[in-house]
């Protein structure tokens, strides 16, 4: 049971993984991941040093979908080097996804740096996009910025790069954003990240802690605003710039929809949080189903081939 994919010169056996920021923050959960149906797991977002994150509580799910204000806790970019060296060592033919990010700019170019210092062979996925961090912008919707990291990026960094953005909801918007990465031989780009500062409310409260309950929205509620993110970016973006859809996927059908819309691989996030990784199983059943149904023998067969009215 699976519904193999490629992302650059990367081959996955399921097109399905995790969203980076649910159930993969130590090893264990890495593990449990790896033994799963997935195709492959990303890290929790690495920081050059641990970080324990905003106040507990800071994740609560609701009738249609979760808020999250987890302020990157993670356990520091060594842990993940070693954990997914150990990981490659006992599963060499597999890929692997890491995710980075800093706080600040110099900070940035400094741990993608020991990234290409270190011996990791998967793909890295620089995280431009974190809504929950106190005091701190998404990165990605300030253009400039995002140019002048890219820019110096590449002067230096030679692995195989992607960048997870935040939802854009302006075609101007997408216009702008997608020039500037058909500028670089970006692998992918990842979309979206959770819808940035909802609130969520019950019995006249938040329902979690951090910056008076403001936190970023993810599940059904957001796949709509997903979708249009994948497909907007696969409209403007270089064939060789591949994408990975992320949001509001419950069952096999979101799935389909996200392939549909241009996506090469999928990723769970609250669906994963809910019923645990025995989701893909079920992901990649009903996926199988629609494409049996369908007459499609690959994604390949209908990724990006969204009909438009006449």
């Amino acid at each position: 049971m699976a519904v193999p994919s490629q992302i650059h010169h990367f081959h996955f056996s399921n097109c399905l993984m995790n969203a980076s920021g649910v159930s993969c923050e130590r090893k264990e959960e890495l593990a449990a991941l790896d033994d799963s149906a997935a195709g492959t797991f990303i890290t929790k977002t690495a920081t050059l040093e641990a970080r324990e994150g905003n106040p507990q509580p800071r994740v609560e799910t609701f009738a249609l979908g979760s808020i999250n204000s987890s302020g990157l806790p993670n356990q520091g970019l060594p842990y993940y080097l070693q954990a997914l060296a150990d990981f490659q060592a006992a599963k060499p033919d597999k890929t692997y996804f890491l995710s980075v990010t800093e706080l600040e700019e110099e900070k940035i170019y400094k741990i993608l740096e020991e990234v290409e210092a270190s011996d990791f062979k998967g793909l890295v996925e620089l995280n431009l996009s974190c809504p929950n961090v106190i005091g701190k912008p998404q990165i990605a919707y300030d253009f400039e910025t995002t140019d002048r990291i890219l820019k110096r990026v590449f002067s230096f960094f030679t692995k195989s790069l992607g960048v997870k953005l935040p939802p854009f909801f302006d075609p101007s918007h997408f216009d702008q954003m997608a020039d500037i990465l058909n500028a670089y031989p970006l692998a992918y780009v990842n979309c979206i990240n959770s819808v940035g500062n909802g609130l969520v409310i019950h019995d006249e409260q938040v329902v979690i802690k951090p910056k008076q309950g403001f936190g970023g929205i993810g599940g059904e509620t957001i796949k709509e605003t997903a979708l249009a993110n994948v497909h907007a970016f696969y409209q403007r973006l270089r064939p060789e710039i591949a994408i990975i859809g992320t949001g509001g996927v419950c069952d096999g059908r979101d799935v389909f929809e996200h392939i549909l819309c241009g996506a090469s691989m999928v990723g769970v996030g609250t669906t994963l949080y809910e019923e645990g990784e025995g989701c893909f199983a079920s992901l990649t059943e009903e996926l199988e189903a629609i494409m049996k149904e369908k007459g499609y023998q690959s994604i390949e067969d209908f990724r990006g081939k969204l009909k438009y009215m006449d």
